[in-house]
């Protein structure tokens, strides 16, 4: 089974007489990169949340949304005078200095930053405890949704292995043609150069046998038949997190494909190559969303 990198996840309650909303947003990306919006409530618990989405969501560029609202009687607010008596003295000046009025200064004041702030300052410890429940229905909502996206990538690396087979088995069936070829290609071109009669044909025979070892492709046809089958294997394991691991297999592939195309010296071997290549670059793009 397969997990997409990216993904979707929301889970929303009341406790008490707030509504707690968590949402995760999940993305593809080489380094696992966690960007976290959380209220003041819950500052002191930042380092527990990142520990529970580190072990919850492992890979990608994470985005992490909670927001609380008041649910039921309001609660009143506090204002920071001090801060609001900061910002006032600056604002003054820049406004005489502009010729401004200064009868709508204490509208623009309660609307900076941090001068208004909520009556209550943490959250209590059970409060805390339901809200893991939260957060935890979040995260196993985006895996949800990482595992139904996987599900298609993983057909579709299926897919693509299996034309990559298809291509090795019809240059199996071009081999042995393709020696013949080469063999026949050789002494034509002796006998149109030197002559049917001037060269030695035991030392033909030799020089033949050297040459066609040199280009020979049947090592790297079941090294390419082992790694095809080695990718099968790990996307049929139970583990989550395996796209690296599944990039490196395909690195492997696409070496044998490479070389199969340098040593083959046959325009029908190269068309079987060149598919083979196209098959391997759409695989690639798909494991780069792979958890």
């Amino acid at each position: 089974m397969l997990y997409s990198m990216t993904g979707y996840g929301r889970a929303e309650k009341s406790i008490g007489e707030k509504v707690f909303i968590a949402e995760l947003r999940s993305l593809n990306g080489k380094q696992y990169d966690i960007r976290i919006a959380i209220p003041s409530l819950l500052k002191p618990y930042e380092f527990e949340i990142r520990n529970m989405i580190n072990e919850g969501l492992m890979r990608g560029s994470i985005e992490v949304i909670i927001t609380i609202k008041q649910n039921g009687a309001e609660k009143g607010a506090l204002i920071n005078t001090a801060l609001a008596k900061s910002y006032y003295e600056p604002m003054r000046v820049l406004a005489a200095e502009l010729g401004l009025s200064q009868e709508n200064i204490l509208n623009t004041l309660l609307k900076l930053p941090d001068v208004i702030a909520p009556s209550t300052d943490v959250i209590a410890e059970d409060e805390w405890l339901l809200f893991k429940d939260v957060l935890q229905s979040a995260i196993d909502d985006l895996n949800k949704h990482r595992r139904d996206e996987g599900k298609s990538m993983e057909d579709d690396l299926y897919a693509r292995i299996a034309n990559i087979e298809l291509q090795q088995a019809a240059i199996a069936t071009l081999e042995p043609q393709r020696r013949i070829k080469i063999k026949e290609g050789l002494q034509k071109l002796l006998e149109e150069n030197v002559g049917k009669e001037n060269y030695d044909r035991n030392r033909l025979e030799q020089e033949l046998i050297f040459y066609i070892e040199k280009i020979d492709i049947s090592e790297e046809q079941v090294r390419l038949k082992n790694h095809c089958e080695y990718f099968k294997d790990v996307l049929k394991e139970n583990t989550i997190s395996k796209g690296k691991k599944l990039s490196f297999i395909l690195q492997e592939i696409g070496r044998e494909i490479n070389t199969t195309g340098s040593k083959a010296y046959d325009s029908d071997i190269q068309k079987c190559v060149v598919l083979m290549k196209d098959e391997l670059e759409k695989a690639k793009e798909q494991i780069l969303n792979v958890l």
